[in-house]
């Protein structure tokens, strides 16, 4: 309780005259980067999140910009850690690998994670194989249907709770998901538009449907038990928003029809 009273009074001084950002108190800075450093999870296997260069192996994407952002406001330094599956981001929750991570908001997470207010939001919907007849979400919940989706992902928890008809196979990450449907093992992928689309141009006849299952938000995350550096992850984010850095970071990583959250 002590130390939750010291963030909160910690956070009074955080938005300055004008509303510009001061660094936070060294309560705040203990919770947020225990280490020092901001160890923020960087999931590479949805472009919406983060990226990875296959020839420099440099990251990029909405995650990274607007994590090493709250690094350098917080006056810590940014360290920043790659995974390739969301399911060992979430194993790694309750480790003390990562500090701050990009997630979709699931009620199956809060368990072990606390989601400051979302930043964007975008379509979930079905990339379908070439020659299926599936046109529409509907089309894709019926018996025979074989519809995939990466172990963990916000997508997999969404038709675990939904699909009624269809048969869900999960696979261990998303490119094996893409495989799935390429080697017509699999009718139905479960994913972002945007990651979906770009999919889709590398596997002629492929389509993806143009309804949609869901709307994800998505938010920076961080494991249970740090209060005072939730709620300073929450005010930043607000200002954030204020100044448009959340748009220009959606902007600069090239993600069409993701929007910035309300």
């Amino acid at each position: 309780m002590a130390r939750t009273i010291a963030g909160i009074v910690g956070l009074a001084l955080l938005v300055g005259c004008a509303g510009r950002l001061t660094e936070p108190s060294a309560t705040i800075k203990t919770e947020l980067a225990p280490r020092g450093e901001l160890r923020a999870a960087l999931f590479t296997g949805n472009p919406v999140i983060a990226s990875k260069n296959r020839e420099t192996g440099e990251l990029s994407g909405s995650a990274f910009t607007l994590s090493q952002r709250l690094a350098a406001d917080a006056g810590v330094r940014f360290a920043p850690v790659e995974y390739t599956t969301i399911a060992r981001v979430m194993d790694d929750a309750t480790t003390g690998a990562w500090d701050v991570a990009v997630l979709a908001i699931d009620p199956a997470r809060r368990a072990v994670i606390d989601y400051a207010p979302p930043y964007a939001v975008v379509d979930i919907t079905y990339l379908v194989r070439p020659g299926s007849a599936i046109a529409s979400v509907a089309d894709a919940d019926r018996p025979g249907i074989r519809v995939t989706a990466a172990r963990g992902a916000a997508t997999a928890l969404m038709l675990e709770r939904t699909l009624k008809n269809a048969q869900l196979t999960l696979a261990e990450s998303e490119p094996a998901a893409f495989e799935l449907i390429r080697d017509g093992k699999a009718d139905a992928y479960a994913q972002n538009r945007f990651m979906l689309l770009g999919l889709a141009d590398r596997l002629p006849g492929a389509h993806v449907v143009e309804d949609r299952l869901d709307v994800v938000q998505l938010a920076l995350a961080l494991p249970k038990g740090r209060p005072a550096a939730l709620a300073y992850v929450t005010t930043w984010m607000a200002y954030t928003r204020r100044s448009g850095l959340i748009r220009r970071a959606i902007d600069t990583a090239g993600l069409r029809g993701v929007q910035v959250a309300r």
